[in-house]
């Protein structure tokens, strides 16, 4: 069979299921069967790359880094968190909606994860915001964009999946380079809020104390630690991505059930349980989408793909705006992960090719998704907030338009000026 009609296969059958709604890891994985059966190649072949997709060192990172976020998000971190913020910048027009957001980054170096910053964080900010005057839908768009900061600060389990997808990567200058975007990303979401809170007239919070703050700080400082014992160990070389990860997440139970006792034996034991649904779902993921890769890799995807982008133009601001709508696009119809382990071999060399490096353009692809989750028709941190909020998902679109705009000049800033992403690698000698 030619190549021309394996690839038709494989891709039309893809998006017909996903249109469908099949669950993503399904169509992921029977569009690659359809696509080896056509071919001819053993049904062996399966097996074989979805072991291999997850047969990787580095990626054992990702189960304890999954791990440390559910124990800390489950021993009491939220409310001490969303303290410290309110210390920091409640006392701003529309301070809710500025703790909010402060609070995502602080608990993004935590979970790692947009969709349990908003499960967690919302629960509590979302009923809130509303009981200070806020209206539900406003308050719901903040939490939701604001999610997606913690998919830049590190640790974040999507980076270290980049990173090996990308070819070695270091997980190290890639968690150096999430911070600076991820701060610019809270600072516009605050312009945006504080723009709408001033037109609408939303409640300051209480006067800023640096008493305050600094009690905050020393209760939060338990919390914090984990962050800097994974980022600091693994940049200074004390040890690799897997071994932090797996000393955070015993570092995590000490804080959660002995120090904040946020979490009993039996909480411990129900955590785990749901931490492991969780890990089966992304472990899955990668697997199946490891096969699809594969399929891409054998029949050149990657190279024609990379012909025709580069034969439709050679200007680089071109390019690079073609490169972030293609992320998009797929941030809109797929989860992260098979976006990361399937777009990554085909974008990367493209962006190679316009001088984005792996480091940069590894932060562009993990903003493009976190956009997509707030989009339909996927939108998975999308309906998470709106079934916290009990509010329709076409009401909380409309309240996230000021905010994705917002979004969209901060991925164009981290697009074209690299300094942002590289900045702060270059500085402490990462790269």
């Amino acid at each position: 069979m030619s190549t021309g009609v394996a690839i038709a296969i494989l891709l039309i059958s893809f998006f017909v299921m996903i249109f469908l709604r099949f669950p993503i890891a399904y169509a992921v994985a029977l569009s690659s069967l359809l696509c080896l059966l056509a071919q001819g190649q053993p049904l062996s072949t399966i097996c074989q790359q979805m072991v291999k997709g997850i047969s990787s060192f580095s990626l054992m990172a990702v189960p304890f880094f999954i791990t440390m976020g559910c124990l800390m998000g489950s021993g009491g971190i939220s409310e001490k968190l969303i303290a410290l913020a309110n210390a920091c910048v409640g006392w701003m027009r529309g301070g809710m909606a500025m703790v909010n957001i402060v609070a995502s980054y602080f608990f993004g170096g935590i979970s790692g994860s947009a969709a349990a910053d908003t499960a967690s964080l919302g629960s509590i900010l979302i009923p809130m915001m509303v009981d200070q005057g806020y209206d539900a839908d406003f308050s719901t768009a903040v939490t939701i964009t604001s999610s997606c900061e913690g998919l830049l600060v590190p640790p974040s389990h999507n980076m270290v999946i980049y990173a090996t997808t990308a070819g070695g990567v270091s997980v190290g200058s890639l968690f150096l380079a999430g911070y600076i975007p991820g701060a610019l990303l809270a600072v516009s979401l605050m312009i945006g809020s504080y723009i709408i809170s001033v037109r609408k007239n939303y409640p300051k919070g209480e006067k800023f104390s640096m008493k305050v703050l600094l009690k905050q700080l020393s209760v939060s400082f338990w919390a914090l630690a984990a962050v800097l014992i994974v980022v600091v160990g693994v940049v200074g070389g004390v040890f690799t991505a897997t071994e932090s990860a797996a000393i955070a997440v015993i570092y995590s139970l000490i804080v959660s059930v002995f120090i904040y006792k946020g979490l009993g034996w039996k909480g411990v034991w129900k955590t785990l349980d749901e931490c492991v649904n969780t890990l089966s779902i992304v472990l899955i993921l990668i697997s199946t989408s490891s096969i699809f890769g594969y399929c891409l890799t054998t029949l050149h995807v990657p190279d024609m793909a990379a012909s025709a982008i580069t034969g439709f133009t050679n200007n680089p601001i071109i390019l690079a705006l073609l490169l972030n709508l293609i992320l998009l696009i797929l941030g809109c119809i797929m989860d992260m992960a098979p976006i990361i382990l399937i777009a990554t071999p085909i974008l990367l060399p493209i962006a190679n090719s316009i001088g984005i490096g792996p480091i940069q353009f590894g932060i562009m692809v993990i903003l493009n998704c976190g956009i997509g989750l707030l989009t339909p028709p996927v939108g998975g941190v999308l309906f998470i907030g709106s079934a916290v909020a009990k509010l329709p998902m076409e009401k909380v679109v409309k309240a996230t338009l000021p905010f994705y705009l917002c979004m969209i000049i901060t991925l164009l800033l981290i697009t074209f000026i690299p300094v942002i992403s590289l900045g702060l690698p270059m500085l402490l000698g990462s790269l």
